[in-house]
């Protein structure tokens, strides 16, 4: 199987390295995070076709500051430095790095001052995104200046080596030039052909999983979640019925939603699919329970106990399929495994599971490369773009003590929600949006007739890393109509609230 071209990417603990990974991968072109602490050996075996330096936080001075393989330089293999990684390349290439006079933090104005491939493209007095308080004073040689701000050298290269460095970021959407520098990095200069989309994945993936699989047994927990529903597509192509989707219905899922996977699983995928219909146990061990914590560790582990009834019935297992994601490899840093790894016990399953290795056909990629692989693979849509759904489900958005009743609310009035924001044509534009019952009840009046009854909360918030996120400003116009929708078709319910929090100081979710 060929391998992709491949854009090696060392990080520095940048705060962006994701976000230029992703950048790459928006021109079609693989490329992979890896920790700034690979040797030359591993690097070249690797064979990138170019290597990105990303920031850092960091004195490039420092004798304790993060640091590379200086032969990585000597490669031949074109090197691109950002902001830390353009400092490092000059400090250590014999350059001078120094706290500059004036700093310059958000936005500056870049003047390209000589031809550069780079550069090509760039108009004079761009705006550009530049964060740093250490600069090249003086260049190594034979490096010369192609780009300036006012307050310091925004771009060197060494065109005969093909070493290039940047003190701005051009990853960021507030970089004008950035995608155009980015662009000459990859194929003005790397000489990439692009063309890695999820329908060649999908091919050389496919091709992987029969290989490594052979005549073995497959199991994958599929939760109905995107990833998972993708991962479970992706297999089946490879193996067919030697998959078993093990689907835990723990009851507290989304109005239909149970339903959904299952017609979409069974209906047009070639595997076996087994529905653990658990709903009344998973409510006979939350009765009486209203704290957070305690709801979310018993899920857990009530999940695991009926995964493992299941698993019981199918027999031997030779491989369990997980559908870890990129950013989840990224996150967790150095020392990760590779794609199909020798395992006994995973994520807190039962050891009685017995399985040979794990498969994780989904790790190279994004979670918005998961959609479009889910979308090649024939997947319906309203499953490839599934809102993110905690694990607990509805558990941890009925406050306090959950009830049949209180999840009926939720139920109807989350899908109300979703139905109107549908509507709208806001789908695609807020990241997450749901419904919560509070604690709280108010008095109202419907029908000339006094009410006592729940208050409920509408969530929405955008974000690109689910680590940090703002509300959304939903059109007064909309939140109207889904707080007076709510209200007459929801029994239960007489006061609608907005949630106008970000995160932080709030999380996404209630509980």
């Amino acid at each position: 199987m060929k391998k992709p071209e491949m854009v090696l990417i060392l990080d520095f603990g940048g705060q962006h390295s994701q976000l230029l990974a992703r950048r790459v991968r928006e021109f079609e072109v693989y490329c992979e995070v890896h920790p700034c602490n690979l040797s030359v050996e591993q690097v070249k075996a690797m064979a990138p076709a170019g290597i990105i330096l990303t920031g850092g936080p960091a004195d490039a001075t420092s004798p304790a500051a993060p640091s590379f393989d200086l032969e990585i330089l000597n490669l031949g293999v074109p090197v691109l430095g950002i902001c830390y990684g353009h400092l490092l390349i000059a400090h250590l290439s014999g350059g001078r790095v120094e706290e500059g006079l004036a700093q310059e933090y958000g936005r500056a104005t870049l003047t390209p001052t000589a031809k550069s491939t780079l550069l090509e493209g760039v108009q004079e007095n761009s705006a550009c995104w530049i964060s740093h308080s250490f600069v090249v004073s003086s260049l190594p040689e034979p490096f010369v200046i192609t780009g300036r701000t006012d307050a310091c050298i925004a771009a060197m290269e060494n065109a005969e080596k093909r070493l290039y460095g940047v003190q701005f970021h051009p990853e960021v959407s507030h970089t004008e030039c950035g995608n155009t520098v980015i662009k000459n990095f990859l194929f003005g200069i790397c000489g990439l052909s692009g063309g890695w989309t999820m329908e060649k994945y999908a091919e050389t993936a496919i091709e992987e999983i029969r290989k490594t699989v052979g005549n073995g047994q497959v199991l994958l927990a599929l939760s109905g979640g995107v990833d998972s529903s993708v991962c479970a597509a992706l297999v089946s192509k490879a193996v067919g019925k030697q998959l078993t989707c093990v689907f835990v219905d723990h009851g507290l899922m989304r109005k239909d939603e149970g339903d959904e996977v299952e017609e979409a699983f069974k209906g047009h995928f070639d595997l076996n699919f087994l529905r653990a219909n658990e709903q009344a146990h998973f409510l006979s061990h939350l009765k009486g329970v209203s704290d957070p914590e305690q709801k979310r560790k018993i899920i857990g582990r009530e999940f695991i106990r009926v995964f493992e009834k299941y698993a019981k019935q199918i027999g031997t297992v030779d491989f369990l399929c997980q559908g870890t994601i990129y950013p989840d490899v990224i996150e967790s840093g150095p020392g990760q495994a590779a794609v199909i790894k020798s395992h006994h016990n995973v994520g807190g399953l039962p050891d009685v599971v017995n399985f040979r290795e794990i498969i994780e056909p989904l790790r190279p990629l994004f979670k918005d490369e998961v959609r479009k692989l889910g979308l090649a693979l024939g997947l319906p849509e309203h499953l490839v773009w599934r809102q993110p759904f905690p694990g607990p489900g509805l558990a941890i958005r009925v406050m306090g003590e959950i009830t049949e009743d209180k999840l009926r609310i939720v139920r109807e009035s989350d899908a109300i929600f979703r139905a109107e924001i549908a509507a709208a044509g806001l789908e695609k534009s807020i990241h997450q949006y749901f419904t919560v019952l509070t604690e709280t009840k108010t008095v109202g009046m419907m029908d000339n007739a006094r009410t006592f009854e729940n208050v409920l909360a509408l969530r929405a918030v955008a974000t690109t890393d689910f680590m940090t996120a703002d509300w959304v400003r939903i059109p007064y116009e909309v939140l109207d109509k889904v707080s007076s929708r709510i209200i007459s078709e929801v029994p239960g319910t007489n006061r609608i609230v907005y949630d106008i929090t970000s995160k932080p100081p709030a999380t996404i979710e209630w509980e």
